[in-house]
């Protein structure tokens, strides 16, 4: 039988991709795009679809490029590829994020075997189940962001889930004042049939935009997330050591291999990112975690088991992904 090629093909690199687009982002906005170039794979920021308001320093962008690429090593992985990748490899091209180099290898990474459940991931925005997360497997989200060189800090006390709640619905009071962030906000809420935001009937896309555009609902949005995070099972911070671009993609990487294993337990989650977003509230998440010791906070997730499957958000095709000059 002939040698299996060095350099993915066609085939190869749009099964990776087909994968790594799976990843979660702010308001579903994919922001990001890839070129092939023979055994390499780069990731860059696509800042067309940035959200100045709500993510003023491209962190969240960031963020959720850093889900895309772990995806893309899950699939190279499993596809029998060992993925070597350097993080902003170009200072001269602050859209260059990452380098994935591809190379053929008989015993690929050990993530290859989350692929299954990359299809399997949600964001789930509603109440869980009563039923509580194991020990083992909060052990093992643990042990995720580790391997990505992040940290992860379990809210457990009462106190602490009681504290982290008020953080949440304070940041929603503060971001729902905003006439700009409820603008951008509506902006990106769209029809399903665009691939991409936050899905909305098409009847009834123009109604909800102008509801949020013109109405400061953050005391209700956030009475309703407090409750959220007061009923969530786990409440748990993904922080980083610095807060700059290489941070935010292990902390991208970290959440995306930290769903991943959380689906083998049943597990799905949502954001509830406020505390982060205000930058006022931030080091009071941070003091609520263990203090300086323990990073900078990048992301506030609820855990639990879901109590319906929900559909997965809608996607741009590859090419509209795919970059070129």
């Amino acid at each position: 039988m002939p040698e299996p090629s060095p350099t993915p093909n066609r085939d190869t690199v749009n099964t990776l991709l087909a994968s790594a687009i799976l990843a979660p982002s702010s308001h579903n906005t994919q922001p990001w795009l890839f070129r092939a170039e023979g055994e390499h794979i780069d990731l860059l920021a696509d800042r067309t679809r940035a959200l100045p308001v709500n993510d003023p320093n491209d962190r969240e962008l960031t963020i959720s490029c850093g889900c895309a690429l772990f995806n893309l090593r899950v699939a190279a992985a499993a596809c029998g590829w060992q993925a070597h990748v350097t993080l902003a490899p170009d200072n001269a091209d602050a859209d260059l994020l990452a380098r994935v180099m591809l190379v053929r290898d008989h015993t690929p990474s050990p993530v290859g075997r989350l692929q299954p459940r990359i299809s399997a991931r949600r964001t789930y925005r509603r109440r869980f189940t009563s039923r509580p997360v194991d020990t083992i497997a909060t052990m093992e989200l643990g042990a995720a962001v580790l391997a990505e060189g992040a940290r992860l800090s379990i809210l457990s006390e009462p106190e602490q889930r009681h504290q982290a709640a008020a953080l949440v619905s304070e940041g929603d009071a503060s971001l729902w004042s905003s006439p700009h962030w409820r603008r951008e906000l509506a902006a990106w809420m769209h029809p399903r049939r665009r691939g991409d935001g936050l899905s909305v009937p098409a009847l009834a896309v123009s109604a909800a935009q102008m509801v949020v555009r013109s109405f400061d609902m953050g005391h209700g949005v956030g009475a309703k997330d407090r409750e959220l995070a007061d009923a969530s099972p786990l409440l748990t911070v993904i922080a980083t050591a610095g807060d700059v671009v290489v941070d935010w993609l292990a902390a991208g990487q970290a959440l995306q291999h930290a769903l991943l294993v959380g689906l083998t337990h049943g597990l799905q989650a949502s954001y509830l990112n406020q505390p982060v977003q205000v930058a006022k509230l931030r080091p009071r998440l941070q003091a609520l975690c263990g203090g300086g010791g323990v990073g900078t906070p990048q992301l506030l997730l609820r855990w639990g088991v879901p109590q319906t499957i929900l559909p997965a958000s809608p996607r741009r095709p590859l090419d509209a992904v795919m970059w070129s000059a």
